[in-house]
């Protein structure tokens, strides 16, 4: 019960409505601020929200939108409804049934500078709910300008000319006429970006089913679509990723000169003779982190040790408001594709000055943690150095060496560095156990590829204690930075992962039960209840399913100004510190930090408002969405097109999904996601259960659930769409035949089980996890 001095549940919302009109940022804190909120009165508040939030599921859930699309996202304008307004769907959709029809609102009076956007354009906006007719946002950026382009795979006609077949499902023009002198060089079968002319009939000797199509002319050639090295090409033209520096970021880039002991400021420590070394995978090229710990002395922390984690220096290279940074900001991170990277920050930064090689100096933003034997962080504080690492590791090879396989390297480093940090990390595992983050286990594949680019095999890498032991060295430096930002009152961009939803857990709480298994009864959401739920299934036929719907139940991590904690790794205090090289965010939490801890030069602007730094998180937030997309999409093509010369190949699989349209499969031994279409099932009518998440015969009463194994034969494969569609060549459960009742889907299969082409349907695209 609410106590007599405290606002109404009317002016709460009130408040909240009034704030977000005005566009501030409104939380928690701004609530209890903004009426003198005792400390008591802050349990009532955070009730009086999560009711609210629980309140606001249930008209999205009805109009059969995603109840969970982020606040901020990119979006797609794509035309005008019958009363003039911008029509836009989300940029990135991975999810089941159709992206949701939002409404890109103008504002009468803009003002000056503020975005109009137009059809054709992708902008970064804010959503918000627009009663029973969906969504509505507000554009904060125009991304990328209406420049009307398709990225396609050129045929080409033997009279001259040719069209091009758009490889993007959501593309409008499907495909594209090319007229004779058009054509830019490319041959049949190239991979290319087409600059849109005009609709209308196409020009003499096309034939009659070419009329009406919209006219192209080639803009560039990116070679045989044929070559899997094109097929990250794909990805980073069809997302707009910027590929290219501008000449005033190299010129920067060329210029700078390089931090050297000589001269060194006075700010700037020296620790050359710390023997930091690196860990990282064996064919990274840039090394952002370094890591050293000893016993501490201290006779009153017994047993404890002295972390340091010592991380590059970038803004000592890239200053705000200069090439190098306003293009860093651009790119937001880095995008890592199998068989090329690109950069957040021109090579002579990522991968030289900024890279923290073996035997060179190199400036650092280093954290120095004291640490119980228990793994609790005592204290802690931030040092601007020159350091030099002693030598560069991989992963299995560090882990070798503890294992008791040194090698030339690893030999004379074992004994003073090696098994030092090892203790240390073993007490940091006793504080993550206590901790208890969410547990997920859910390995990501690793694409080996040959010299051409072409996939040689498809390989689960083994989760090491070396990885698990830089894992959470990087957690706690980046616990601290948060902290010590905090500390200082200043505004910073946090990490932030909120709990899930209400429906995402109802969602949970159907799929548990369509097992046999209930969601564990709690008070406050803790990751420890999703720990006990996998914990349940660990060993069992349900296991892997159980971690990707667990997976799929959280929210989304972004960057941002107000805290919201982090869930997954169950802190309440986190920012990104330790990859400034490939994010963003991390070189805005280093500035920081220089600036409030007086660490020297190159540090925030004083002037920089927490509204701007609202705009940083979002935009580097939506960065980082389109980086995942880009980088799945390009592994479901690199991964279709090493299976294309398999077709007529069975192999087993997981059901992954379910739809009344059919049902998704993720092949065990690749990781492939693909689409069996239910006409294809089998002989009989197949009802989508939604409480079971199943398809059901309504004659025979087999189903096909989330999560069954099944044999699949591959009949069809588009490696450039990265897509597959099997056929099941196996039997389902059996069971009692599912009448339809008013929920329910009927599909009609046809014939028997190895028997019919139905719809090519892509395939769902995986989900990558990132904190």
């Amino acid at each position: 019960m609410k106590p007599a001095p405290f606002p109404s549940r009317e002016d709460i919302i009130r408040f909240i409505a009034d704030e977000r009109e005005a566009g501030r940022a409104v939380g928690k804190r701004e609530i209890s601020r903004a009426f003198s909120l005792p400390q008591g009165g802050r349990i009532w508040l955070k009730q009086l929200l999560r009711e609210l939030d629980a309140e606001s599921e249930e008209p999205r859930k009805r109009r059969g939108h995603a109840a969970d699309l982020p606040p901020v996202m990119l979006l797609d304008i794509t035309g005008r409804d019958e009363d003039g307004e911008l029509i836009a769907t989300p940029a990135e959709w991975d999810q089941a049934g159709s992206p949701p029809r939002i409404v890109v609102t103008t504002p009468r009076k803009s003002l000056p500078g503020a975005p109009v956007p137009g059809v054709g354009e992708r902008v970064l906006a804010k959503l918000h709910a627009r009663g029973e007719n969906g969504f509505e946002a507000r554009a904060l950026k125009i991304i990328a300008k209406a420049n009307p382009s398709v990225i396609g795979v050129y045929r080409a006609y033997a009279q001259g000319g040719g069209r091009v077949v758009s490889v993007d499902k959501k593309s409008r023009d499907k495909e594209l006429l090319i007229q004779s002198g058009d054509e830019n060089g490319a041959e049949d079968g190239d991979l290319v970006t087409v600059a849109l002319h005009r609709a209308g009939s196409g020009p003499a000797g096309f034939g009659r089913w070419e009329a009406g199509l919209a006219r192209g002319r080639v803009k560039e050639r990116l070679g045989s679509v044929n070559s899997e090295k094109a097929i990250s090409l794909i990805a980073i033209h069809a997302h707009g990723i910027p590929q290219e520096f501008s000449e005033a970021a190299i010129a920067e880039a060329a210029a700078v000169k390089p931090v050297i002991a000589k001269g060194l400021e006075s700010w700037r420590e020296d620790w050359r003779a710390q023997p930091f070394i690196t860990i990282d995978p064996a064919d990274a090229k840039d090394h952002d982190d370094a890591v050293h710990a000893t016993v501490d002395e201290d006779p009153n922390n017994p047993g404890g040790f002295i972390l340091n984690v010592a991380i590059a220096d970038v803004s000592a290279y890239v200053r705000p408001g200069s090439a190098l940074d306003r293009e860093a900001l651009e790119r937001g991170n880095s995008v890592y594709f199998p068989d090329r990277v690109v950069p957040m920050l021109p090579e002579r930064i990522s991968n030289d000055l900024c890279s923290l090689r073996a035997e060179e100096e190199r400036p650092a933003i280093a954290v120095r943690i004291t640490i119980t034997s228990d793994g609790r962080k005592l204290r802690h504080s931030f040092h601007r150095v020159l350091m030099r690492s002693v030598a560069k590791l991989a992963y299995p090879q560090a882990q070798a060496a503890i294992d008791g396989a040194v090698d030339d390297v690893t030999a004379p480093l074992l004994a003073s560095v090696l098994k030092r940090l090892w203790a240390a990390y073993e007490a940091l595992k006793r504080a993550r156990t206590e901790r208890q983050p969410l547990d997920l286990d859910l390995p990501e594949r690793k694409l080996i590829l040959d010299a051409e680019g072409r996939v040689l095999r498809v390989m689960i890498p083994e989760r090491l204690d070396a990885h698990k032991l830089i894992e959470e060295c990087m957690i706690l430096a980046n616990v601290c930075a948060a902290e010590s930002l905090e500390r200082a009152l200043t505004g910073l961009i946090y990490r932030v992962h909120d709990e899930p939803s209400v429906e995402k857990m109802r969602g949970l709480s159907e799929v548990l039960a369509s097992i046999g298994q209930k969601l564990p009864k709690a008070g406050a959401l803790q990751p420890a209840l999703f720990n006990r739920i996998l914990g349940s299934v660990k060993g069992t036929e349900h296991e892997t399913f159980i971690n990707e719907v667990v997976l799929r139940s959280q929210a989304q991590a972004l960057y941002s100004p107000e805290n919201l904690g982090h869930f997954g790794l169950n802190l309440r205090k986190y920012a990104h510190f330790t990859s400034p090289i490939r994010r963003y965010a991390d070189l805005i939490v280093h500035r920081a930090l220089i600036t409030h801890l007086d660490l020297g030069s190159g540090g925030l602007p004083p002037d920089l408002s927490r509204k701007e730094l609202m705009k940083i998180g979002e935009s580097i937030s939506a960065s980082e969405r389109r980086a995942m997309a880009a980088e799945r999409e390009t592994v479901d093509r690199l991964v279709a097109h090493h299976l294309a010369g398999q077709i007529g190949a069975t192999f087993v699989g997981r059901v992954a999904g379910v739809t009344k349209s059919g049902l998704f499969v993720k092949l065990a031994e690749t990781g492939a996601d693909g689409f069996v279409p239910a006409a294809t099932i089998g002989a009989d009518y197949y009802a989508y259960d939604e409480a079971t998440h199943s398809l059901t015969g309504s004659r025979t009463g087999e189903s096909f659930r989330l999560g069954d194994v099944i044999s699949v034969k591959l009949v069809e494969a588009a490696p450039v769409a990265g897509a597959l569609r099997f056929e099941i060549v196996s039997e389902g459960r059996k069971g009692k035949p599912l009448r339809s009742g008013p929920g329910g889907s009927m599909s009609k299969g046809r014939g028997s089980r190895a028997a019919g082409k139905g719809q090519f349907t892509g395939s769902r695209a995986g989900s990558s996890r990132r904190r």
